[in-house]
């Protein structure tokens, strides 16, 4: 195989693996936050809150893989 290819075919793996932790990881956030909504319906506030606080930190690593993946096809 041609060195481009190995490139591309790199990256693509690259950010698909890392977007397969992230999107599982922000399912069971979510998953998690319905739960805890519907148990205790008054603390709907803070919970929503501390959601998507998680789910900023959960996307920064699907961020980090598609970094990965640019730095391998431009260099």
């Amino acid at each position: 195989m041609e060195l481009e290819t190995m490139k591309q075919l790199a990256a693509a793996l690259a950010i698909g693996i890392g977007a397969i932790g992230p999107g599982f990881g922000i399912g069971l956030i979510g998953k998690g936050a319905m739960e805890a909504i519907g148990r205790n319906p008054e603390a709907s506030g803070k919970i929503s809150t501390n959601m998507i606080l998680a789910i900023a930190f959960t996307d920064a690593i699907a961020i980090f893989a598609l970094v990965v993946a640019l730095i391998i096809i431009f260099i």
